[in-house]
């Protein structure tokens, strides 16, 4: 089960342990939160569009979320890349996936 972090010190907390992997379209912060669910959070910075496009990309992200059953106990920020506005859904379900994979979340 996953809940969405947004409280800006939660993210300060998994920001500051610097556990971080990524790929060419996310980075990923990662931290324990010894808690029984996961907690995931979506940055897109105002560099990557207007708020129509940094919502829609939410979204998106928040749907793929639900195909996934993450390994409780962390917190996970995931900050979308600013030069990828054009990339398709398929290829974000996939880099998301990727990502997570790479710290054995999934």
């Amino acid at each position: 089960m996953q809940e969405i972090l947004k409280k800006d010190r939660d993210f300060q907390k998994v920001y500051k342990k610097k556990n971080v992997t990524g790929n060419r379209v996310f980075t990923m912060f990662l931290n324990k939160n010894n808690l029984p669910t996961t907690r995931v959070g979506f940055v897109i910075t105002k560099k990557f569009g207007n708020a129509v496009t940094r919502n829609k990309f939410k979204r998106r992200l928040r749907m793929i979320l639900r195909d996934y059953d993450l390994k409780p106990g962390y917190d996970v920020v995931l900050i979308l890349k600013k030069d990828k506005s054009y990339i398709d859904y398929s290829e974000l379900k996939r880099s998301f996936e990727h990502v997570l994979r790479k710290k054995g979340l999934i």
